[in-house]
């Protein structure tokens, strides 16, 4: 069966049941999919650097297949200052990227690059900041460079979170009053991870963007139209096979 393996931060990831409502657009891509795997490797923290430094793209690596799509998404992480996951967007992050690419189509399998959607990070006047600076523009710079196709989540989601606002857009990120929700009784402003609503319309898009780019034939697609009550339909993993997986899914023995 051919699969679609997924390389990416905590934007993308599966998450468990002990973090619902917070979901990753990769978490809701099956909802759009049909005959095909859907394979999520996206670890929470995950940049560019430490998924390859912790056996995660090797794990990939040694089980994607010809034909098969390596979806890689990072962004989010990479930007953070911190030792073993910062890289410079013109710099390790652009070289890490064509180390991706290059490894995927070594196996025969094609890459596919996406840009993480945006933070919700508005000013006092309303007008929506870019918290991501130029990560996304780096890796659209390598996509046009290696002729990889370039799926533009950021940019479509800067379009959304823009039209919602300030107010609107709380609906889509995990911003949740103190009670709301029994995983978060003190309640949470979390203005970078969606809740389930938010990841199934992003994994909409991509999913969208996967059949109008030609990456994929259309009968592996289904629902590209169909509304959901995303509370009701997106699953979570336990979170003993979430633990199992985070620990199975890297490559050499490592963690």
């Amino acid at each position: 069966m051919t699969a679609i393996y997924l390389a990416g931060g905590s934007t993308v990831c599966s998450r468990q049941r002990s973090m619902a409502p917070m979901a990753g657009w990769g978490q809701t891509l099956p909802l759009f999919m049909q005959g095909i795997e859907v394979v999520n490797c996206a670890r929470a923290g995950a940049s560019t650097k430490s998924f390859m430094e912790r056996g995660r793209l090797g794990w990939i690596l040694d089980n994607i297949k010809p034909e098969d799509l390596l979806v890689i998404s990072f962004g989010l992480s990479d930007m953070k200052e911190q030792a073993g996951v910062f890289t410079e967007p013109f710099g390790a992050f652009q070289t890490n990227l064509r180390r991706y690419v290059n490894e995927a189509r070594d196996r025969g399998a094609h890459p596919v690059l996406v840009t993480s959607h945006e933070r919700r990070v508005f000013d006092r006047f309303g007008n929506m900041r870019r918290p991501l600076l130029m990560y996304p523009a780096a890796m659209r710079e390598v996509a046009a460079e290696l002729s990889v196709p370039l799926i533009d989540l950021n940019e479509w989601s800067i379009a959304w979170w823009r039209q919602l606002g300030p107010d609107g857009t709380k609906s889509l990120f995990v911003y949740l009053q103190p009670g709301e929700h029994p995983n978060y009784p003190e309640g949470v402003a979390d203005n970078s991870h969606l809740r389930s609503h938010g990841a199934v319309e992003c994994s909409r898009f991509v999913a969208s963007q996967l059949l109008v780019q030609g990456m994929l034939p259309a009968h592996f697609f289904r629902n590209l139209e169909t509304g959901f009550d995303a509370d009701q339909v997106v699953e979570f993993l336990d979170d003993a096979v979430f633990d199992e997986m985070t620990k199975t899914r890297v490559a050499g023995g490592m963690k």
